[in-house]
């Protein structure tokens, strides 16, 4: 049998599932998932197998307005990963159908889309009626000519296997692209500290968790077996600091003992986990701090 390989990119708007219909996907959990919005930054690749195929999907930030220079990096990278693939997966949400910023995504693809296979997944079916369903279905495919739709609920699995194995079918014949054991295109210094951040930003409430970033600063492999990882948390301001650390230090330490907890069962082995936060007013306008992200840093308002 012929070996497949292709790459996959997943777009939508913030918060659509991109990320839970990745770790689905894959089988484990490679992308960060909250309930609030945008909080995929980088780029980031997950690696599923499919019979003789191997599927790298590409876990794009939310496509929206972009007000800040973060915001129009994160833009960038999610066109930059469309551009990029084999084939394109809209995610729209059932529950909130042909909105504002749909209405865009369909735009730009209408115009950058050409001789590329777009496929429409329509998530979180299990919020709405049966003929809700096929009203949107109609709407969507009238305006943009999708290749296959499906209906799918990422976070409980339903249609996902159909929608894997059809991509399977799409990839183009060639030697896969990464060892059969790996799931991630990811350092395991990002993925730890995406974890960090993402405990952050179930913890924190508002704006907050948009105004910081976590960057692991060291990792000591030990005689025994465990690791010593070392993270920074970098906020903007002297007061976000605080609410960061919480009463006591109470914050950090309930965050740092989850992300430890998470990044022992991932990686299956003791880790010590030390995390400190530091304030870093421009932190947002470093060109480094984008690097670290795998996002593009742009001048000015380009």
């Amino acid at each position: 049998m012929t070996t497949r390989a292709g790459f996959v990119a997943l777009i939508g708007e913030p918060n659509a599932g991109k990320s839970t219909l990745l770790n689905q996907m894959v089988g484990a959990k490679v992308s960060i998932v909250t309930h609030k919005v945008q909080t995929t930054r980088a780029r980031i690749r997950g690696v599923a197998i499919e019979g003789e195929a191997q599927i790298v999907f590409v876990d794009t930030p939310g496509l929206f307005k972009p007000r800040r220079r973060l915001d129009r990096a994160m833009v960038a990278a999610a066109w930059g990963g469309a551009a990029d693939a084999d084939v394109v997966v809209l995610l729209v949400e059932a529950h909130r159908g042909l909105t504002e910023g749909v209405e865009r995504i369909l735009a730009t693809l209408a115009e950058a889309g050409a001789g590329r296979q777009v496929a429409l997944a329509i998530n979180k079916i299990d919020r709405v009626p049966a003929e809700q369903l096929l009203g949107l279905t109609k709407a969507l495919n009238e305006r943009f000519e999708f290749v296959q739709t499906f209906m799918i609920s990422a976070e409980k699995g339903h249609g996902v296997e159909a929608l894997r194995q059809w991509l399977a079918a799409q990839m183009p014949p060639g030697p896969w692209l990464y060892p059969e054991d790996q799931i991630a295109d990811l350092p395991m210094r990002m993925i730890a500290a995406e974890m960090t951040r993402e405990k952050l930003t179930l913890r924190l409430h508002q704006e907050l968790p948009y105004q910081l970033t976590v960057e692991t600063e060291g990792w000591e492999e030990r005689k025994d077996g465990s690791a010593r990882i070392d993270q920074v948390v970098y906020v903007s301001r002297d007061g976000h600091k605080g609410i960061v650390l919480g009463n006591r230090g109470e914050t950090i330490k309930a965050v740092s003992k989850a992300a430890r907890e998470e990044l022992e069962a991932f990686l299956g082995r003791r880790i010590h986990l030390f995390v400190q936060v530091k304030v870093r007013p421009n932190w947002l306008d470093e060109a480094e701090r984008y690097a670290q992200m795998g996002l593009e840093f742009k001048d000015g308002n380009t």
